[in-house]
């Protein structure tokens, strides 16, 4: 997964190694896709703790869910959380079994890109996007002229966050917290950020009752997690109240706020697509290779636009050199600082060029191609350890460690390097012991 550490800093608590990425529930796996059209599953601008021994897998507590939280209560008070306070959020919490299981899920099977998209880009997600658009139009150019960050981008991110704050999640916070802290996979971060969520209680932003939100912890139409809150979200609407819930303004400008400081560049636009010419070296499409954009112009690339020509690009092939190819910019990255997905950042991008009737992918999917299991990428990662290739720890995630590992292998094979993993590349891994 591509870690992009981000500070955060709480009034209360200090969270070590805080670092951003679409993890309360992550979108560890670029290939790992929420389902748009069903709400949130993960935590959106969620900074994840660095992973530690108790952090790294799942044990059964030894110790009871009420001994935990009296334990807890004691460092919650000396983190200065009034008692009466703590008190009263936790009256009546017990654990969610629910939450430990989605904890502990991990999907066997994902889907390509181009299912992806083709939810996060539906009709009706479209249309109301454009609807929403006018309605608030004047809010919108406020939240423009303040933050820089175009009204198009955060009307595709409360569509896709919150269906346009339609479906935020129903579950207590503090209870999904605490069952997080006593025996889920990463208590250090889950109890890091149930102590931001004391303090979003003892600001009165709102109520325990309406402290509501996604199982991992997400709140509201931009699904923040509570760390992100404390350091980001904003009174826009000018009520006293920083209400990411109900208040659309606060919600978007609390978006707004968040991709400014991860390095919101205004004016400029996410990426846009690319013809790559015959003989092209795929090893090019790699996210630590930047160039500016004459550059890759000389590199025979069609389809850049006339004008600013300083800017920097990678080289992006979402489903290898079989499918469409895109040159992304700094805003691309910013918008991976908000969920780290390849195919998230496209959706977003894309689907704030639909509403004004761009948007539209030229190239062609390979829509026969089956995409590995999760079973069938550890497979590859240990294969290719197994012959010297070095795809990190094996974890069933294709992050940059993997990719480079499969370029090596593919240049081995005297195949285009793309680094993308397919059925035929374990298929020749499997054929040579």
């Amino acid at each position: 997964m591509l870690y992009t550490f981000v500070p955060v800093v709480l009034p209360r608590v200090l969270i070590a190694a805080s670092a951003l990425s679409i993890m309360a529930a992550c979108a560890a796996d670029p290939h790992s896709q929420a389902k748009p059209s069903t709400g949130p599953e993960h935590a959106v601008a969620a900074p994840a703790t660095a992973t530690t021994a108790s952090d790294s897998q799942a044990e059964v507590p030894h110790q009871s869910f009420a001994q935990w939280r009296d334990a807890f209560r004691v460092e919650a008070l000396q983190a200065d959380v009034p008692a009466e306070l703590f008190d009263r959020a936790f009256a009546g919490i017990e654990p969610d079994p629910s939450i430990i299981t989605a904890d502990r899920s991990q999907p066997e099977f994902t889907r390509p890109v181009w299912q992806y998209l083709e939810g996060a880009l539906a009709a009706q997600r479209v249309s109301s996007g454009r609807r929403l658009l006018s309605q608030h139009e004047a809010t919108l150019s406020a939240i423009e002229e303040r933050y820089g960050v175009d009204r198009n981008t955060l009307v595709a991110i409360w569509g896709l966050e919150s269906n346009f704050g339609n479906i935020m999640g129903d579950k207590s916070v503090i209870r999904s917290l605490a069952t997080l802290a006593h025996e889920g996979r990463r208590p250090g971060f889950a109890k890091s950020q149930l102590l931001a969520a004391l303090d979003i209680l003892e600001h009165g932003d709102v109520s325990p009752e309406n402290l509501r939100g996604s199982w991992a912890g997400a709140m509201g139409q931009t699904q923040f997690i509570p760390t992100t809150y404390n350091s980001y979200a904003v009174d826009f609407d000018g009520d006293g109240r920083r209400d990411i819930w109900q208040s659309s303004a606060d919600a978007l400008a609390s978006a707004a706020n968040y991709l400014q400081s991860s390095g919101w560049k205004e004016g400029q636009p996410w990426g846009f697509e690319v013809v790559l010419p015959k003989g092209f070296d795929y090893a090019l499409a790699d996210s630590s290779i930047r160039k500016p954009l004459d550059e890759w112009r000389r590199l025979g690339l069609q389809g850049l636009p006339a004008g600013e020509q300083s800017w920097n690009a990678s080289l992006l092939l979402p489903a290898g050199h079989r499918g469409p190819a895109f040159l992304v910019l700094d805003n691309f990255r910013t918008i991976l600082r908000y969920n780290n997905s390849s195919s998230y950042g496209l959706a977003i991008g894309l689907l704030s060029e639909r509403f004004d009737g761009a948007g539209q992918v030229r190239g062609s999917w390979p829509l026969g191609e089956q995409p590995l299991s999760r079973s069938e990428r550890l497979e590859l990662q240990e294969r290719l350890a197994a012959r010297g290739f070095d795809p990190g720890t094996p974890d069933g995630i294709i992050g940059a460690n993997t990719r480079s590992a499969i370029r090596s292998f593919q240049q081995q094979l005297g195949w285009p390097a793309d680094g993308h993993p397919t059925q035929q590349l374990l298929g020749q891994l499997r054929a040579r012991p």
